[in-house]
Formats: structure tokens, C-alpha cells, sequence
């Protein structure tokens, strides 16, 4: 069977700080490819530093999508992230260029390549307050056992740190009467996909995190955070859940030492490198995987290539 060109979409997948965007760039230029970011943080427009986006300079190097187009107190579902990714692969397509993807975001890595339907029940505020309330009481743990005890499958498939999903599980759930689970149907995937996996060493790997956390205070993080409270974002935002906004709020209040805060986002970064190998597991033959020392952008580009030639 002769597979279709204009169907195929390339991901890029590993953990945090491993050299995801340099080698998508790189192979973008080689390949007449375009960038869609799979990443949630890099939707917010003014959230630059704290999120490692790329650089204006990349960004007019090689056309990216989905970074900078909404504003810090816009929330996306999944539904709406996937709609506007299939939208933006569709695009590129018929702009005669190869999407490649790049993510952190395990969840939408996977909706993507799985075929998730997502359910389609719109948000009902005073539900979710409601949840959210209730959330902050008993602590993101608890009320992730409350949801997987009315929904074992979802208590699965969601992480308890992904409170936001949780709180939208049970708001599902409440509105509808039916399980979460049961109303996220699988189709077939739209396009097919090549999943290309990037390692490094553990070590190697947190050491490259602890001198992007203490390059973003020396590019101006604690001005970027201030900045965003000044235009009256709240810290409570989901947006601001990223690593790094909440601890730099710490320290504008006094509350943290700035040494501190850098301390602990090195500890919960290295935290989210262990929770992503939960959707990124080494062991997946879906993915194939490339260490990058040695460079592997040469060997990375002949395997899309045989695969686009197929």
C-alpha cells in the first residue's frame, strides 16, 4: 500500500530542555518544513522567558504556528488545542510545506496520533467554581481520588498534577451524568504520523535545565512576571501554573529569597522530566528514538525522508 504524502506529519517528542526546537529548526530548513507547537505554555502572548519560547530570530528563520495567539487569560480545552492544530497542519500542508511537530505536552501528543474525540460539553462557570472551590480545599491528590473513584479510567489516564484536567473530568461528569471516559471516543487519526523521540543522560539532561532556569533570570524573568501582574493577570490564571511564574510572585511578595525560587524550579522541573517518561516512555515502539550526543539531525533527516518516500 503506497502511502500519501500530503498526509504525513512528523513529532518531535522528549523531555524538557533535551534540544527539541534547535533540532526542529534545523531539519525545518533542510526539509521545507514548518513548525507547529505542541506546547500549552506557548499559546500566551507575554509569557516568553518563563516558557523557553523561541526566539523572534527562529521564529523568522522557520514559520511557526500556535505560539503567541492568546492572551495570558484565554484558557484552551483539548478540544480546541486539537481543533486549532489539525486547522494549522492543514495549512501547512496546502502551503506545499511538511509539518513537523514539537511538544512537551504528552496529552496532546496523544490525542493527536490516538484519534481522541474530544467531548463536546461546554464549560459551565458556576459548575467549575463550584469544583475549583472544592479543589483547593482538599488538595490536587484528593480530589484526583474523588474523580477516579466515579471514574477509575479517567483516574488513569490523568495525572494528578494536571489539576485542570481533573476539575474539567469532574465538571463533565456532574453536567452529564456520564463518565468522562466513556464520552471520549477514539476515531481514526487524520493524518499519519512519524514520531521521532530525543534522549540524553539524566544528568547531561538536568544540568542543561539548571542553566536555562538561571539564563531566564539573567534574560529578565522577574521583569516579565512583574509586567504581567502589572496588566492585571492574576496568578491564579492556568496559564500561570508554568514553572516559575507562581515561585517568581514568591519573591516579588517577599516571600521567597531569589535563590530559592531558582531552587525550586530546578526541583519541580526535574520533577515534570520524570512524570513526561509517563507519555514519552523509552520503551514505546511508536516512537523511535535518537540520543543526541552524537548530533542525530543527519540521521534523523534520512529516516523522515525514506519514510516521506515511502
Amino acid at each position: 500500500m503506497i502511502s500519501d504524502p500530503l498526509k504525513k506529519v512528523v513529532i518531535i517528542v522528549g523531555p524538557t530542555a533535551v534540544g527539541k526546537s534547535d533540532l526542529a529548526i534545523a531539519l525545518a530548513v533542510q526539509l521545507n518544513a514548518q513548525i507547529i507547537s505542541l506546547d500549552s505554555r506557548l499559546l500566551y502572548i507575554g509569557m516568553d522567558i518563563g516558557t523557553a519560547k523561541p526566539s523572534i530570530e527562529e521564529r523568522n528563520r522557520v514559520t511557526h504556528h500556535l505560539i503567541d495567539v492568546a492572551d495570558p487569560d484565554e484558557t484552551w480545552s483539548l478540544g480546541k488545542f486539537n481543533q486549532e492544530v489539525i486547522k494549522s497542519i492543514q495549512r501547512v500542508i496546502d502551503n506545499g510545506s511538511l509539518p513537523i511537530l514539537v511538544g512537551g505536552t504528552g496529552q496532546y501528543v496523544r490525542s493527536l496520533t490516538e484519534g481522541w474525540e474530544i467531548p463536546k460539553v461546554e464549560p459551565v462557570p458556576a459548575m467549575r467554581k463550584i469544583i475549583e472551590d472544592w479543589a483547593n480545599e482538599l488538595g490536587n491528590k484528593t480530589i484526583h481520588q474523588k474523580m477516579s473513584i466515579l471514574d477509575p479510567e479517567s483516574g488513569q489516564s490523568i495525572q494528578y498534577q494536571n489539576i485542570r484536567r481533573t476539575i474539567r473530568a469532574l465538571e463533565v461528569m456532574f453536567t452529564t451524568g456520564i463518565q468522562f471516559s466513556k464520552q471520549r471516543k477514539k476515531t481514526y487519526p487524520i493524518y499519519e504520523y512519524k514520531i521521532i523521540g530525543l534522549n540524553r543522560p539524566r544528568g547531561e539532561l538536568y544540568s542543561r535545565i539548571d542553566a536555562r532556569i538561571d539564563k531566564m533570570f539573567s534574560d529578565g524573568l522577574v521583569d516579565e512576571v512583574k509586567g504581567l501582574l502589572d496588566m492585571g493577570y492574576s496568578i491564579e490564571l492556568p496559564s500561570m501554573s508554568a514553572i516559575g511564574y507562581k515561585e517568581t510572585v514568591q519573591y516579588l511578595h517577599g516571600e521567597l529569597f531569589l535563590e530559592d525560587v531558582k531552587a525550586q524550579m530546578k526541583r519541580k522541573t526535574r520533577q515534570f522530566v520524570r512524570r513526561q517518561t509517563n507519555w514519552f516512555n523509552p520503551e514505546d515502539l511508536k516512537i523511535e528514538w535518537f540520543p543526541m550526543n552524537p548530533d542525530p539531525e543527519p540521521m534523523i533527516r534520512e529516516s523522515i525522508m525514506s519514510w516521506l518516500n515511502e
